[in-house]
């Protein structure tokens, strides 16, 4: 039996979750990808998202946020560090990164914080009025009803 992990594409789109979902839901998917810098993504209300993503060691000048179309691009860039240092454990990842997630439509880019070593990105679906649900109101009419005729035979 074949088995096809969506993990990539559930990790790296934003407002797709209920599809995502159901689809990991019925094919019983559980995957997890290791990759460089973790990083969570959160829904903190019914249109409301927030990235999370560890950046240790790098500054607010070493980090750039991009949000082009349908994509968020976060990347790292570490300046070059002096090499007088001596290290007997290096555990620290200080490489350059760029996470990209597909973002779906009408979700926009609210605001980025960095705290503490984490990167905090929040996200906000907001539909346009005309895409929104809304209520019609149905208005009783003046006109009698059309009486049927009814014929004897």
């Amino acid at each position: 039996m074949r088995h096809f992990d969506l993990t990539p594409l559930y990790k790296s789109t934003i407002g797709f979750d209920r599809l995502a979902s159901l689809i990991d839901s019925v094919a019983g998917f559980d995957g997890e990808s290791n990759g460089f810098p973790p990083y969570n993504i959160e829904r903190v209300g019914d249109n409301e998202y927030r990235i999370s993503m560890a950046v240790a060691g790098f500054g607010e000048d070493e980090l750039e946020i991009e949000a082009k179309e349908n994509t968020l691009s976060i990347r790292g860039k570490k300046t070059t560090e002096s090499d007088d240092k001596s290290f007997l454990h290096r555990g620290i990842a200080m490489r350059n990164f760029e996470r990209r997630f597909q973002l779906a439509d009408y979700v926009e880019v609210r605001d980025a914080e960095l705290d503490k070593g984490m990167l905090h990105v929040d996200l906000v679906r907001e539909l346009p009025e005309k895409m929104k649900p809304r209520q019609i109101e149905i208005k009783q009419s003046d006109k009698p009803a059309p009486q049927l005729e009814s014929a004897d035979v």
